[in-house]
């Protein structure tokens, strides 16, 4: 959530500040700003709602600097209003703030700043900071900083700028993300890579609490100790080209049809036709290390819970090995049961999930290994797990996951017949059936790509509903789960999902012809049962779109409508018919007219707990 941009250098900044919060809009926010040093005075502009409400006011009055910070507000203390946009002040005006993440001992701060005579105009924990780098400033920005987060607690990224030393942009991070851009003549800061590709795509990437120092010529990191840091420096090899729409009309859709490409790019070099051999380069787990394993958690949240959700049932079926899924923000606060024997798997799309992390941090306490499931090369996850698995989905900007769950999910059957192979509970044979059907889902994702107009006419004919169910049985029953998600995230429509098997004993009291059913039947060991379940909710009036595997036209036969696709076995399936779903969410909401890739009150990194 929220996104920071920082410049210095020989160009403009307000400009280069602005396009950076634009491509970080997919982050979710409610207000923006910039603050920028024009003729050695520090010049904010803020205020409520989109950019295009700040790009206005900077029409009005140009901000013509060459260094300066910009940032997008997600709400966390005090409502979205002009006054709680960042930056934020000191009181003389003489420095300037920015900050993603969360003050949990503001208010003790707060009270004691106001003591000392201190004014506070917003309600945000944002400003204590401010205040803060005030009264420990004496002429030294960098020790300034450096004591004022001795005294926060709690979660952050920030960026500081003063106009008594106007050549210099000071940063730091804790548990909220933050990367340094490295220039010729001029350098950045900014919360994800595509905030600056079009300038640099050469990055450092932070650890917590490493200071950095920013001038037009160079970049120093230190610890708050003033110790130097060597940074090692990744380069950037995806196009900045991949994460514009490219001639579609929402990034969403975009990443929706990009699936078969990121399918197979998760798979390659690590599951390979003519090859018995899982190759898997960052994890080191051997046969002894997992026969030690007791058990396998997997922690997650929103959709990679989802994800976690397939991954405990393929894991328990082809490694024989007990797994729970667990929300990462429930995970550590029943005192879970780890330990060395424990195994922790995390997913993460962007390897910075605040609640996801701080599991990751207790499992390390209690001595668990820990495996990352992330899609962000040199991300928080990816740095403190003690193996990682990258999902190679390639950026994904819109708010509503698509094509980082079923890279997730490909990396939830890589890990699968890795343990199987590696303890020995598969036979090369059962292997080499899973692998080959794995190797053909990219191809059958593409078919299903291509045959999208029952699911228009569905969309059509029931985007005005307000309320939606979802059934499926087995695995069918978790992808229900992300089906209903996706529907509630973006056309704000009330969506239930449902073990079938749960409907008669509850549920199906609110089933009537007001009510639309989406029925996933694609597992043929519970097709008969599913079959029955939809009968039943056909029974009460509800109209019926099922969602099956070629050839099973006993579901055609009780369903108003019914998606076939393509066959394959059973346990794949989830990566199929998560497709159908993911579009007709989409059309559903492109009907009602809702803002597709930045639904309201959302946001794609959520780095606060």
């Amino acid at each position: 959530m929220c996104g920071i941009v920082g410049y210095i250098g020989k160009n403009e900044a307000t400009p280069i500040l602005m396009e950076g919060l634009e491509k970080l809009e997919y982050r979710g926010y409610d207000s923006a700003g910039v603050a920028v040093i024009v003729d050695d005075k520090i010049k904010i502009k803020k205020c409520k709602g989109r950019l295009k409400n700040l790009e206005k006011k900077l029409e009005k009055e140009k901000l013509p600097g060459n260094i300066g910070i910009g940032h997008t507000r997600w709400a966390t203390h005090g409502e979205p209003s002009d006054t709680n946009s960042h930056p934020h002040f000191n009181k003389s005006g003489t420095l300037a703030v920015v900050h993603n993440g969360i003050i949990e001992n503001y208010i003790y701060i707060k009270e004691w700043l106001e003591s000392l005579g201190y004014e506070f105009q917003s309600d945000t924990d944002t400003e204590v900071i401010a205040h803060l780098l005030d009264y420990n400033y004496d002429g030294d920005l960098i020790e300034a900083v450096s004591k004022s987060i001795d005294k926060i607690e709690g979660s952050y990224a920030l960026g500081v700028i003063s106009e008594i030393e106007p050549d210099k942009l000071v940063a730091i991070r804790k548990d909220s993300p933050l990367i340094v851009g490295l220039g010729e003549g001029e350098n950045f800061i900014a919360s994800d890579i595509p905030a600056i590709l079009n300038h640099t795509r050469k990055i450092y990437m932070l650890e917590d609490r490493e200071l950095v120092i920013l001038s037009k010529d160079g970049v120093e990191i230190k610890t708050l100790e003033g110790m130097p840091v060597e940074k090692e420096v990744y380069n950037i090899t995806w196009d900045a080209e991949s994460a514009e729409k490219g001639g579609y009309e929402h990034f969403m859709i975009k990443e929706i049809y990009e699936q078969p490409k990121a399918i197979r790019d998760t798979m390659n070099s690590r599951i390979m036709k003519d090859s018995d051999d899982i190759v898997i380069d960052d994890i080191n787990l051997t046969a002894e290390d997992l026969k030690n394993i007791n058990r396998v958690f997997i922690v997650a949240c929103g959709t990679a819970y989802h994800a976690g959700m397939v991954g405990k049932y393929v894991i328990e079926k082809l490694a024989r090995i007990p797994v729970e899924v667990d929300i990462a923000s429930e995970f550590r606060y029943r005192n879970p049961l780890i330990d060395e024997n424990t195994l922790l798997i995390i997913i993460s799309q962007s390897g910075e999930t605040a609640d996801t992390l701080s599991a990751l941090r207790l499992a390390k306490k209690k001595n668990c290994r820990v495996i990352a499931v992330t899609n962000v090369v040199g991300s928080s996850a990816s740095r403190e797990a003690d193996d990682v698995l990258y999902t190679w989905a390639g950026p994904e900007i819109a708010v509503a996951s698509t094509k980082a769950y079923t890279t997730q999910l490909i990396s939830m059957y890589i890990l699968a017949l890795y343990f199987a192979r590696l303890n020995g509970e598969m036979e090369v044979e059962e292997y080499r059936l899973i692998r080959d059907e794995m190797l053909e889902l990219p191809d059958k994702v593409n078919k299903l790509l291509e045959d999208k107009e029952e699911l228009q006419k569905f969309a059509n004919n029931n985007f005005g509903h307000m309320d939606m169910f979802y059934i499926g049985r087995g695995l069918d029953g978790a992808v229900s789960l992300e089906g209903a998600l996706k529907l509630k995230e973006i056309s704000y429509i009330h969506a239930e999902a449902y073990a079938a098997g749960e409907l008669k004993h509850g549920p199906i009291a609110l089933i009537d012809e007001d009510i639309p059913v989406i029925a996933l039947a694609t597992q043929n060991e519970l097709l008969d049962k599913m079959i029955s379940n939809i009968k039943e909710v056909v029974t009460r009036g509800a109209k019926v779109i099922s969602f099956t595997l070629e050839g099973n036209t006993d579901v055609g036969k009780v369903s108003d409508q019914v998606i076939y696709m393509p066959k394959t076995i059973s346990i794949l399936t989830p990566v199929l018919s998560v497709i159908p779903l993911q579009l007709l969410s989409y059309y559903v909401a492109v009907h009602r007219g809702c803002d597709v890739d930045k639904p309201k009150n959302l946001a794609k990194s959520v780095t606060v707990e």
